[in-house]
């Protein structure tokens, strides 16, 4: 009897073993993470129970072992390791890990007046043009949009206009006539000798230091360091371009001057390269910019002859007391609309002298802060806003701030619905839907990056992120707004469209704001904005949305999902919708 009940504990044992299934824990000792807090804390083990070893700081960069659950084993110096939240980091892409692709190499453009934007999209700012045969250095390529660096700074155009050169890495920029400066964002930012994390250290930079930029390459920056060639992060650098030293004299007028630096400038009838050609100017000749607008400037090229012409071709000096209004001759405008108000002065706070219906037309006297100044039938002058009107004649054509003025400043947590193990739902062509959700989310967040938003990725790359995880960076970055982003899928491959989804009450003027602007904008069927009981809009309490943007199990919206169109208009509309709530709020 003794035997037996040994032999029965044995066997439960051996079956209580042979069934124990370890927690598999990732291994990830090649790819890297940023800490994106100011400070925090890395722990023993994996959870707030465990003992404070150390703290980091904003912008460290670390290798990672393994993960477990929200937390990650990170390698400290001295070959120590620790646990830290991943919803307090940044994990940095692997090479080939996203369809946001980095470039780093030189290019060449297709054809004259390519226009360069502020970000990548038609309906951002044109910062300058490039012409048939010009070299570029490229920096990045999302979709139909491709970002360059030139004596402008950093811009978008269009990849259709853009060949590729067979370069494997971008020379540094050497431009006399403009210097490309850098500041770092956090400090401590290493200074490596190569572009790569194994790289030798040679010093450090503290917040707000500047140097000068030699080149890019991938995610580094050449710099100029203590005289010699170095490289830095550039996710930690902020670039501008400094101004080029104007080589016509200072003068005592209220101008602004600029002097011509190409061997012959066309002058044209508006502020781009569409318009007419009245003419040219010669290198060296200096004339008085009336306006700037979109980086063209109106110039009087010779008596009471006025056009426009490229800025970026024009070195300027700027006088110690400029005007504030500015006489304008032998314009007129045109009212726009019905209603209009013409006000006794330049801003709105003035009292209504009179109102205006579309069509009517009044001569301009002047210009000051963006109103003119225009001659009443009566006689009497009053005040019109210039970008309400149109205009005739030299003077300048106000243009207002688009989309982008409601977005500066706003901070935006982006999710890419699924990654890593958790593939999301699988079209019928093969699609896989955490692929295609990152697509789109890189895309919007160049958008937003680019108008001056503050935006944050749950996931930047093909990587596994809990839902508690992206819940908990909206609430740490006391995110304005949460978008989640995802693709649909159902046995029945004839359903279509879009769906936006809310759960609580507060997130509905979101959800219905962003899904408005995209349905509209991707022409799929409206399948409207409804409650649903998912975990990031259920345990989020920052205004969210989870957007469906399309089923992958209809074979024929699978394939228009997949098109560098459809992501460019899907972009825009979630990003025109995001405009419009903030600028109703």
């Amino acid at each position: 009897m003794l035997a037996r009940r040994i032999l029965i504990m044995s066997l439960c044992l051996i079956l209580f073993i042979g069934g124990y299934t370890p927690i598999q824990i990732a291994s990830a000792a090649s790819q890297t993470i940023t800490i994106s807090t100011s400070s925090l804390n890395v722990r023993e083990g994996p959870g707030l129970s465990y003992r404070v070893i150390e703290k980091v700081s904003k912008g460290q960069t670390f290798t990672y072992s393994k993960e477990d659950g929200d937390w990650i084993q990170i390698n400290l110096p001295g070959s120590k390791k620790g646990w830290v939240a991943n919803w307090l980091i940044t994990k940095n892409a692997s090479s080939g890990s996203s369809n946001h692709s980095t470039l780093g190499s030189q290019a060449t453009v297709l054809t004259d007046g390519l226009r360069i934007r502020k970000g990548p999209g038609t309906g951002f700012q044109v910062i300058g043009s490039l012409n048939k045969g010009q070299a570029v250095d490229t920096i990045d390529k999302n979709e139909n949009w491709i970002k360059i660096n030139g004596s402008f700074g950093e811009g978008w155009v269009s990849a259709d206009f853009i060949q590729s050169a067979s370069v494997s890495t971008p020379s540094p920029k050497k431009n006399p006539s403009a210097t490309t400066k850098g500041m770092a964002t956090v400090e401590n930012l290493n200074v490596r000798t190569e572009p790569s994390l194994n790289a030798r250290i040679v010093g450090k930079l503290g917040k707000g230091e500047s140097v000068s930029i030699l080149s890019f390459q991938r995610d580094w920056v050449k710099i100029d360091y203590k005289g010699a060639s170095a490289w830095v992060s550039s996710q930690f650098i902020q670039t501008k371009v400094d101004p080029p030293s104007s080589s016509a004299p200072q003068t005592p007028a209220a101008s602004v001057i600029g002097t011509v630096t190409a061997t012959a400038l066309s002058v044209r009838s508006t502020g781009s390269l569409n318009g007419k050609i009245l003419g040219s100017v010669q290198k060296g000749t200096s004339f008085q910019i009336i306006e700037e607008v979109n980086n063209w400037a109106k110039i009087e090229y010779k008596k009471d002859s006025y056009g426009w012409v490229a800025g970026w071709f024009l070195s300027k000096s700027t006088s110690k007391e400029p005007t504030k209004e500015q006489t304008v001759k032998e314009s007129a405008v045109t009212i726009l609309y019905n209603g209009t108000n013409i006000r006794k002065g330049p801003n709105v706070q003035t009292s209504v002298v009179k109102r205006a219906n579309a069509g009517d037309q009044f001569e301009v006297l002047s210009l000051s802060n963006n109103w003119y100044q225009i001659k009443l039938a009566d006689g009497s002058k009053a005040y019109v806003a210039g970008w309400i009107v149109s205009v005739s004649g030299p003077a300048p054509q106000i243009e207002k701030l688009g989309a982008e003025k409601y977005l500066k400043d706003v901070t935006i947590v982006l999710d890419p619905g699924h990654g890593g193990r958790d593939g999301g739902t699988e079209g019928a062509r093969g699609t896989l839907e955490k692929g295609v959700t990152l697509r789109t989310t890189t895309l919007l967040y160049d958008k937003l990056k680019a108008s001056g938003a503050n935006v944050i990725l749950t996931r930047n790359n093909d990587t596994y992120i809990s839902l508690r995880s992206r819940v908990s960076t909206a609430e740490y970055h006391n995110a304005d707004a949460f978008i989640s982003i995802h693709y649909d899928s159902i046995n029945d491959r004839s359903v279509r469209g879009m769906t936006a989804y809310y759960y609580h009450t507060y997130q509905k003027q979101l959800a219905t704001s962003v899904f408005s602007a995209t349905v509209a904008k991707a022409k799929l069927k409206d399948r409207g904005v409804r409650q649903g009981d998912y975990h990031v809009l259920r345990e989020n309490n920052q205004k969210a949305v989870l957007l469906e943007l399309g089923y992958l199990s209809n074979p024929t919206e699978e394939m228009l999902i997949n098109s560098s169109q459809f992501q460019e208009s899907v972009a825009t509309g979630i990003f025109q919708g995001l405009a419009q709530f903030f600028k109703a709020n």
